[in-house]
């Protein structure tokens, strides 16, 4: 983002959305290293460090700050996560997981919002090439979110032929009841709807953190471009209100609706009568 309004300064042609393309910094062969990939690892390492922190330090019957607000964040996970959505046979298996991706996500979107020296475009520093700090997030990228729909998904059927056997898991897909005449067009409905469970996880979030980023790029970048008072009165205001609703509400509402899909699938999975 600093990269681009600095372009846009210089009267170059402001253009936002190369700010989310991924030019490929390391070419490992099957793995390529991009910003992405970079902001993939720092979150799963802000991840990491804060939960061992917060739950395996200083534990105590009279809680302090920390261990209360690590109990807060389990207690929100297990009981409007997991214990609602999760056979109580499954929990003890899955609640690591939708607790590890409600976590990964939430780091990752409130990294996004925190100006990193994580960038293509670099600055001349005591003639040192030093990267520009700007915002960028991962999950504003449609792989990096289809990656992690990817992995519920498989989850979700893995789990459901595991519990009830492939017969009977594929049978739950059909509403009892249904006419012969229709089974074909029913079954092939179902099989579409199980694919757009994958589109709409992904896509979801995607779409939340592109757009906050964009609209928060686009208001800085009009000041410098119409180089105008009356817009920045205008502009700034509306990209520090909406840098904060991002960050207030919108980083977490997207990381607990994708963990709770999550849950909510593959709970279903494995008791599809319910």
């Amino acid at each position: 983002m600093t990269a681009l309004l600095a372009s846009a300064a210089s009267g170059s042609e402001f253009a936002p959305e190369h700010e989310f393309s991924l030019e490929t910094w390391v070419d490992l062969g099957i793995l390529s290293v991009n910003k992405a990939v970079v902001y993939l690892w720092l979150g799963a390492l802000v991840t990491i460090v804060v939960g061992i922190w917060i739950m395996r330090f200083g534990l105590s019957l009279r809680p302090s700050r920390k261990q209360t607000l690590g109990e807060a964040v389990y207690e929100l996970v297990q009981g409007q996560i997991a214990e609602g959505n999760l056979p109580s046979r499954a929990i003890s298996r899955w609640f690591p997981y939708v607790a590890s991706l409600f976590l990964f996500i939430w780091f990752l979107n409130i990294i996004s919002f925190v100006p990193l020296p994580i960038s293509n475009e670099k600055f001349d520093l005591f003639g040192l090439e030093v990267p520009t700090f700007g915002l960028y997030a991962a999950t504003s990228s449609l792989s990096v979110t289809l990656a992690l729909a990817l992995i519920t998904f498989v989850a979700t059927h893995f789990e459901g032929i595991r519990y009830n056997g492939p017969a009977k898991y594929f049978k739950s897909w059909i509403p009892p009841g249904v006419p012969r005449a229709l089974l074909p067009f029913i079954t092939v409905l179902e099989v579409i709807s199980q694919f757009m469970r994958l589109i709409s996880l992904s896509v979801r979030l995607f779409a939340n953190m592109l757009a906050g980023h964009m609209l928060i790029l686009v208001m800085l970048g009009l000041i410098i471009i119409l180089e105008s008072v009356v817009v920045a009165v205008i502009a700034v205001p509306v990209g520090v209100g909406v840098y904060l609703f991002e960050v207030g509400i919108v980083v977490t509402i997207q990381a607990f609706v994708f963990a709770l899909l999550s849950a909510i699938y593959i709970g279903g999975a494995i008791e599809p009568e319910h």
